[in-house]
């Protein structure tokens, strides 16, 4: 496969989306529509578990892509610092914790985006009193609610989200291992 060209069709603040033309094995023409940050960037996506009840911090957020909540794992843009993943889960849920494992720099969405993110695992200990009563330090266009659940009964929460009209990222339907 080989790219043999690329039109930029949009450019916005954010976001660009080109036309590409690419060659496959056997010599064919074809074309693609693809997705591309304007900022070249890493995000975060955070996954944070509360010790010792185990149970794992989730967010609904409105995303006006789909018109709608979805239920997911806290996450940011816009830092290649691991780091930072602690600044965007106490901005969005308001808990503090400690980076036990940050993953390599991995593809979020490959068939339409040139999306990278790092996996953080962080722990929280919930009997800190700063994370007893934990407050959101919420952005003007962020609309967040802070949601938790252990591994036992994320399949039935979820399937019930479902039927409440939001809409469930997928890594999280991998993450807990549901059949």
């Amino acid at each position: 496969m080989k790219k043999i060209s690329e039109k930029m069709v949009y450019e916005g603040q954010w976001l660009s989306v080109s036309h590409t033309i690419y060659q496959t094995k056997e010599g064919k023409e074809l074309s693609w529509e693809c997705v591309h940050r304007q900022r070249s960037t890493v995000g975060v996506v955070i996954l944070a578990r509360l010790m010792p009840s185990k149970r794992y911090i989730l967010i609904k957020q409105y995303r006006p892509a789909i018109d709608g909540y979805i239920i997911a794992l806290p996450a940011g843009l816009g830092f290649n610092d691991p780091d930072h993943a602690l600044v965007e889960l106490k901005e969005e849920t308001g808990y503090t914790g400690k980076i036990v494992d940050v993953s390599p720099v991995l593809k979020t969405s490959a068939s339409l985006i040139n999306d990278n993110a790092r996996i953080v695992t962080i722990e929280v200990d919930e009997n800190l009193p700063a994370n007893q009563d934990p407050v959101q330090e919420l952005e003007d266009a962020e609309d967040i609610e802070v949601l938790l659940v252990t591994k036992e009964e994320a399949k039935d929460f979820l399937l019930k989200q479902i039927k409440k009209g939001n809409h469930i990222a997928g890594n999280l339907w991998y993450l807990f291992g549901i059949k």
